[in-house]
């Protein structure tokens, strides 16, 4: 099988390679913006008759796009994260137009969630940023395209390698830093929301799933823990497993986010009813890896 993985030095796409490559039989091409990369593309630039020959003498069985802004302004995000996904679909239908395609989308996509309420695949998308706005045209471009294609809806992953522009990875660095100061203050935005957290290697093994499934999936599935955590318990987590010492002070009034979205949880019922896909790993497990790795996958 040939499986050409887009966006494969970000976090998620640098676990989802390495998973791909213990898998047997498996030939992975990785594509991104260096010029050093097997099959070099810019989903943010490339015009899609290019990107369509680039794809034909790639030949890939499968394509999986972890490529994706999650900050910016609102034109880079909708450049990566809106006009990538369209650009993929429309060279794919040209140069490979049998190969599968998934596509990593965002729980950010519904908006806010109703608390103690799952939400499943078929919930009413409300996106409250340019990013959850972006991700879900995204989708959007992609569960329309006529393709082999279904879009993983991940929650908020977690675990070894975190990158310090997500929450988990800032506040692992901040931990780090204070070190076992007993008179440490880490001081914090407001952490009252519930996220749905997911380990990114469980995520890797819902791709593998993925394109490893037999028939058409469905258009849609939620990767994600399956549970609402609230964001202050996922930073005392940490806090234990470094043994911090100090103290954590909360603004209250430094998230608009955390007002706008206090509560999202994912229903992940399709997920293993489409793929066989449950969490593996508990999110004690994430935060155990996320603090004693080097950051590899």
């Amino acid at each position: 099988m040939r499986i050409l993985v887009l966006g494969h030095t970000g976090y998620l796409g640098a676990h989802v390679v390495a998973r791909l490559r213990a898998l047997p039989g498996a030939l992975v091409l990785v594509g991104g913006r260096s010029s050093a990369d097997e099959i070099p593309v810019d989903l943010a630039l490339v015009r899609p008759e290019r990107l369509a020959k680039t794809l034909a003498a790639a030949a890939p069985d499968t394509v999986i796009n972890c490529a994706g802004a999650t900050g910016g302004d609102a034109v880079t995000l909708a450049e990566v994260n809106a006009r990538g996904p369209a650009v993929l679909c429309a060279a794919l239908r040209e140069g490979a137009p049998a190969a599968r395609l998934v596509h990593l989308g965002s729980a950010a996509e519904y908006g806010p969630g109703t608390p103690d309420t799952r939400v499943p695949e078929s919930a009413a998308t409300r996106p409250v940023g340019p990013y959850g706005a972006t991700k879900l045209a995204g989708t959007v471009a992609v569960t329309c395209s006529g393709l082999d294609a279904v879009v993983l809806r991940v929650g908020n992953p977690v675990g070894p390698g975190a990158p310090a522009g997500g929450l988990p990875g800032r506040i692992a660095g901040l931990l780090r830093a204070a070190g076992p100061d007993p008179d440490a203050v880490l001081r914090l935005g407001d952490l009252s929301a519930y996220r749905d957290f997911v380990d990114v290697r469980d995520l890797a093994r819902a791709v593998v799933l993925a394109i490893t499934a037999p028939g058409p999936l469905p258009p849609v599935l939620n990767i994600g823990g399956g549970r609402a955590v609230q964001v202050r318990d996922l930073v005392r987590g940490l806090a234990d497993k470094a043994g911090f010492r100090g103290r954590i002070e909360e603004n209250a009034a430094g998230s608009a986010r955390a007002a706008e979205v206090s509560w999202q949880c994912s229903d992940i019922t399709a997920a293993e009813q489409a793929l066989g896909w449950r969490p593996a790993h508990t999110l004690d497990d994430a935060l155990t890896a996320l603090w004693e790795g080097d950051g590899t996958p």
